[in-house]
């Protein structure tokens, strides 16, 4: 199964960042928009994964969750990787935090532990809200930087919990479904945002 390691938002909060974009969804942009239900955070993509090593993955959130105190997320703006002039990737902003920072290197430290590849890159935290069409053209983007800056969003989200996601993949986009959702519950003051 393919799986996936995230910070879900409360349903709530995902209307509210949903509704915020009407904006850009409604501007006819050659995307293809991630659905309310499915926004979250990633904190690392598995992959394929046999049935046999999703128990020793929960195991290892498990261990996890239990070093990491709930913290708060601050949310807004909107942008693009890997610019906003020819973006593949949209996205609503995500401040760093040093709890969030070290949540998803636990998180990436556990799993290599079990034979996971670590991420090449440096951990850039966002909500991924739409992908740009494969045959796009620069030009169908002008006016992007405007329109993403007219994006009001803000909100500051408590964190609680760290899940364990499958993602289904067809020509409509991806549905996810929560595996596992393994609560934070290490000591700690958990209000950095």
């Amino acid at each position: 199964m393919r799986l996936f390691i995230a910070v879900n938002l409360p349903s709530a909060e995902r209307a509210r960042a949903y509704r915020a974009l009407a904006l850009l969804r409604a501007a006819g942009l050659p995307v293809r928009w991630v659905a309310e239900e499915s926004l979250h955070l990633t904190l690392k993509f598995l992959g394929e994964v046999g049935e046999a090593a999703v128990g020793a993955v929960e195991g290892a959130l498990g261990l996890v969750g239990a070093r990491h105190a709930t913290f708060r997320l601050s949310l807004g703006g909107a942008g693009a990787f890997p610019a906003l002039r020819r973006p593949r990737v949209l996205w609503i902003g995500v401040e760093g935090s040093e709890a969030l920072q070290a949540l998803q290197c636990d998180v990436e430290g556990s799993l290599a532990l079990l034979g996971f590849s670590r991420e090449g890159r440096e951990y850039s935290p966002h909500l991924t809200v739409g992908r740009v069409e494969r045959d796009a053209r620069a030009a169908a983007f002008a006016g992007l930087e405007t329109l993403a800056r007219d994006i009001a969003y803000r909100a500051i989200v408590e964190i609680g919990s760290v899940d364990l996601m499958r993602s289904f993949l067809s020509g409509q986009g991806a549905r996810y479904e929560r595996v596992a959702a393994v609560p934070l519950t290490g000591k700690g003051s958990g209000q950095e945002s």
